[in-house]
């Protein structure tokens, strides 16, 4: 038989037999599970960074406990929690979707984009009126007959990127402002089916949201006589122009500030809407699921119509199923007077044609115009109490 020695250097229990290490004191009790259990959740809630770094005791060895060929001791018992404690910490990192993982490997939170402020003011926001060049004098006269106001002075242009030639006033008034164009040439597409033009701070900016917010830009940015200018058109075929000067203009406030009246489907609706305030940074003031039908001269039925207020002014939308009778749908803005009766008679004096006499509705009373040239607008006032 082999000799019998003693191992030193912290292993007291350790003897060689037979050419093999043994343990005289028997088999050696793992730590319970609940023991690593909860190493394992002091490691990961972070209530004891000691539980990470160290193994934990062995527990008391009972004296009765028979012997084994079997090597065991602290190191090695410290070593095999370690790894147990690793390798249950990982699958519950991953089990976990990497829930309990420490902030600071955790992706900070991406701020929304913000929309820029794009509008200038609603005196700078513009009602396109396309005229034959015989009638331009005439219908401006008649407009600042109306409503009361002034004209620029009148010149002829070219305002489109390809080549034309277009008389061209701005008419100022205390309810809205005008541009005007008499083309002496065809009119190239798309212009002439543009609604208004809305004056930006930054023309580049204003493309570039305009499109992130669902605008197609049908005609693409380019330089005019005294800035640059982009045609946009909105879900539901709203079309706009943006435009920028190279000198900031100066207009005088409005008195009341006009509705851009859009007429747009069920199916158009909910896009044009969020893609329109979302672009002005405008709000929705009303949304009536069930508004009058004398207002779209279907006085039996009713209608949806949205108000929605920002910096380029007010807008009302008109939600319908597009079966409107002459000449509704036709007028694209809304003027609001402090007389509507005064109003209409200084109209008609003018030469303007009262197309629907005044009604009541919404505690308003309303009527739709036409000017000489054919320009047709709706004209309100608080309802008289």
């Amino acid at each position: 038989m082999a000799a019998r020695h003693r191992i030193a250097y912290r292993r007291e229990h350790v003897v060689e037999r037979d050419g093999e290490l043994r343990d005289e004191r028997g088999p050696q009790p793992r730590a319970p599970l609940a023991s690593v259990h909860s190493t394992i959740f002091s490691c990961i809630s972070g209530h004891s960074r000691h539980a990470c770094l160290q193994p934990p005791r062995r527990p008391t060895l009972h004296a009765h406990r028979p012997a084994t060929a079997r090597f065991d001791d602290d190191a090695t018992t410290g070593n095999f929690v370690m790894q147990s404690i690793r390798s249950m910490l990982v699958a519950a990192l991953i089990a976990g979707g990497l829930a309990l993982a420490p902030a600071a490997f955790a992706k900070p939170p991406v701020p929304p984009a913000v929309t820029p402020t794009l509008a200038v003011g609603a005196q700078y926001d513009t009602t396109h009126v396309y005229v034959a060049p015989e009638d331009f004098a005439r219908f401006t006269d008649s407009f600042v007959a109306t409503f009361g106001g002034s004209k620029s002075k009148q010149g002829v242009f070219q305002v489109t990127p390809t080549p034309s030639r277009t008389m061209s006033q701005l008419v100022f008034t205390p309810v809205g402002t005008l541009s005007v164009f008499g083309f002496k040439t065809p009119v190239p597409w798309p212009f002439g089916a543009e609604r208004t033009g809305y004056l930006v701070t930054d023309m580049d900016t204003a493309v570039k949201v305009a499109r992130e917010h669902g605008a197609d830009v049908i005609a693409d940015t380019f330089a005019d006589p005294i800035g640059r200018d982009a045609l946009v058109s909105w879900p539901g075929g709203v079309n706009m122009q943006l435009y920028w000067h190279n000198q900031a203009p100066h207009y005088d406030a409005l008195q009341s500030v006009p509705e851009n009246r859009v007429y747009v489907s069920p199916q158009s609706m909910r896009k044009f809407v969020h893609d329109f305030v979302k672009f002005s940074k405008g709000k929705v003031v009303s949304d009536d699921a069930n508004a009058p039908g004398i207002e779209i001269g279907r006085p039996n039925d009713t209608y949806r119509r949205i108000r929605i207020e920002s910096g380029f002014g007010k807008m009302t939308v008109l939600v319908t199923d597009g079966q409107l009778p002459y000449p509704f749908g036709r007028e694209m803005t809304g003027y609001a007077v402090a007389d509507l009766a005064a109003t209409l008679q200084k109209a008609q004096a003018a030469g303007v044609t009262v197309l629907v006499p005044p009604f009541a509705s919404d505690g308003r009373d309303a009527a739709l115009v036409q000017f000489p040239g054919g320009y047709i607008a709706e004209i309100h006032a608080s309802a008289t109490r």
